[in-house]
């Protein structure tokens, strides 16, 4: 005798999934209690720890007072940047120096010359005492020869460093027609570079070299000119002075004026040396 089978109809209707709803509310209330749990958690912080809320306050103090601190010095940055520039004028050069008023012979008092042996008996004639120099000195050399100083045998520009005097002229040629323009030049540069960036208050003169009376193989008149052109456009390129110490010395020939050349002693006069001194003084920048 055969078992009856059971038959399970399957239903052709899908099972649906239930529906997950958005409750507005239940959002509500979840603020509410994540609220009031960082709300106690804050009372309870702050009852137990007196100086709980001080430190907040001394947060907010210090940020405050170091924005304030930055700010004052970009403030003073500023500030001090601005008085740089206005104390550091521009310093307008006209070469060579035009004629101006004399001054008194006292201006000599805070005054010193670098020399070799065109000018190294100028102490002998004028109020112009404080001479820097030797016969041995010269343009090409005016760097490394030392000298006898009072400061001891040092080079001419350590000894006017140490001198630091209101007013420097310079005059270096004597080795004209026996080296280099361009070498002299050169070296002169250095000098003047030198010691201007030193003595910023010092004011430096170059002075020309003077003519010469007569032209020989190795020292003419021309080649003096070709020189002291070249000084001028040095001393104007360095930011110092130049004076023309030339022309007051030189005749309608263009040579050294007689009066101005000793042939018997081989070496400029009195009023030649007089002469320089009064166009110093009446050359000021």
């Amino acid at each position: 005798m055969s078992k009856k089978g059971t038959v399970h109809h399957i239903s052709s209707k899908k099972r649906s999934r239930p529906k997950v709803r958005f409750n507005f509310w239940v959002l509500v209330i979840i603020f509410v209690i994540s609220f009031g749990a960082c709300f106690g958690l804050y009372m309870l912080a702050a009852n137990t720890h007196d100086d709980f809320l001080d430190d907040d306050e001394k947060s907010s103090s210090t940020q405050e007072v170091g924005n304030d601190s930055e700010d004052k010095q970009d403030a003073t940055s500023a500030s001090d940047t601005d008085t740089a520039a206005e104390e550091a004028p521009q310093v307008n050069i006209t070469n060579p120096v035009p004629q101006s008023e004399a001054v008194d012979e006292s201006y000599f008092d805070n005054t010193c010359i670098i020399t070799d042996s065109t000018l190294l008996d100028i102490a002998s004639y004028t109020n112009l005492k404080d001479v820097i120099g030797s016969a041995e000195l010269n343009a090409s050399n005016c760097n490394n020869l030392q000298i006898t100083s009072p400061y001891g045998v040092v080079t001419a520009r350590e000894t006017v460093q140490l001198k630091k005097p209101a007013n420097l002229y310079i005059m270096l040629g004597s080795d004209i027609g026996t080296a280099e323009t361009d070498a002299m030049i050169a070296a002169y540069t250095d000098l003047v570079d030198s010691v201007h960036s030193y003595l910023k208050d010092t004011k430096i003169y170059v002075m020309q070299l003077p003519p010469v009376a007569y032209d020989t193989e190795t020292v003419t008149n021309a080649r003096i000119d070709e020189y002291n052109s070249k000084l001028l456009a040095m001393a104007t390129n360095s930011g110092v002075y130049c004076i023309d110490t030339n022309v007051v010395l030189k005749s309608a020939e263009g040579t050294l004026a007689p009066e101005y050349w000793s042939a018997e002693e081989g070496k400029m006069t009195e009023a030649a040396y007089k002469a320089i001194s009064d166009y110093i003084r009446t050359h000021i920048a």
